[in-house]
C-alpha cells in the first residue's frame, strides 16, 4: 500500500447514508436503553416456570446483547469480535437494520404475549422505527415543495384548457 493510498479519504457508508449527526446519536441512544430495558425485562421474564417465557427472556437477553454489540461497542471492549461486529453493523442500510431491530424485537412478543416482553421490547422496536424512518431521507425544503405544486397546477390548466379558474 502506498502513501497515497493511505491519506486518500475513504467515504464510508455512514456518511453516505443522509442522516444527520443528532439523529444518528438519537439512534445510538434508543439503542442503549432499548439493550438496558430489554435485558432487564428479559431476566424478569425468565422468572418462572413457563418454558415460553423463559425463551421469550433468553431471545430479549440475546436482542440487548446484540443491540450493545451494533450501537455501543465500546461498551464490549473486552469481547473481541466486538469491533468487527460493530463495523459490519455500521455498513448496513438504514433500512435493514429497522427490520432486523423491529424483527428482534417482535419476537419474544409473539412467543409469549405478557406485560415485560411488551415494555421489554418497546424501546428496542422503537430504535428500529427511528432506523426506519432515517431510511425515508430528508424532509424537503418549502421551496421546492412550493415550485412542485406551481407545476403541477400549471399542467392541470393545460389538461382542462383554463388559465383563470373558471370552468369552461
Amino acid at each position: 500500500m502506498s502513501s497515497e493510498e493511505a491519506t486518500v479519504p475513504t467515504k464510508t457508508a455512514t456518511e453516505d447514508d443522509g442522516m444527520s449527526w443528532w439523529y444518528r446519536w438519537i439512534c445510538k441512544l434508543a439503542g442503549v436503553l432499548g439493550g438496558i430495558s430489554c435485558a432487564t425485562m428479559g431476566v424478569w421474564n425468565c422468572v418462572t416456570v413457563n418454558p415460553l417465557n423463559i425463551a421469550a427472556g433468553v431471545w430479549m437477553v440475546l436482542t440487548a446483547i446484540v443491540l450493545f454489540l451494533c450501537e455501543v461497542p465500546f461498551c464490549c471492549q473486552f469481547v473481541e469480535f466486538a469491533n468487527a461486529i460493530a463495523a459490519r453493523a455500521d455498513r448496513l442500510k438504514p433500512w435493514q437494520k429497522a427490520l432486523f431491530y423491529c424483527g428482534m424485537a417482535l419476537f419474544p412478543i409473539f412467543l409469549s404475549f405478557s406485560i415485560t416482553t411488551l415494555f421489554g421490547n418497546a424501546i428496542a422496536f422503537a430504535t428500529g422505527v427511528l432506523y426506519g424512518l432515517a431510511s425515508l431521507g430528508k424532509k424537503g425544503d418549502a421551496v421546492s415543495y412550493a415550485r412542485l405544486q406551481h407545476q403541477k397546477q400549471g399542467d392541470e390548466e393545460k389538461l382542462t384548457g383554463t388559465t383563470d379558474g373558471s370552468v369552461p
